[in-house]
């Protein structure tokens, strides 16, 4: 076996370890820091623009409730 092999087989031991419950309480952290990241963005930052040059709908609300929905999904299954 090689070294490669030796440092590969640690790492996956060390991360096998980890119980999934802890794992699924950090990938619901990132998620719900990425909704707040989302919603604290300014509106003219997520305003999409026509192709006539008028300002559109906020994009940012559409993108809270896709995450949002992400959350509730991944919280229950």
């Amino acid at each position: 076996m090689t070294p490669l092999h030796v440092i590969g087989n640690t790492i996956r031991e060390v991360l096998a370890a980890i119980p999934m419950p802890v794992v699924r309480g950090l990938f619901l952290a990132v998620l719900i820091g990425l909704l707040i990241w989302v919603l604290r963005l300014p509106q003219s930052e997520t305003t999409a623009q026509s192709e006539s040059g008028r300002t559109g709908m906020n994009l940012k609300w559409g993108a809270a409730l896709a995450i949002l929905l992400q959350i509730v999904i991944y919280a229950i299954f």
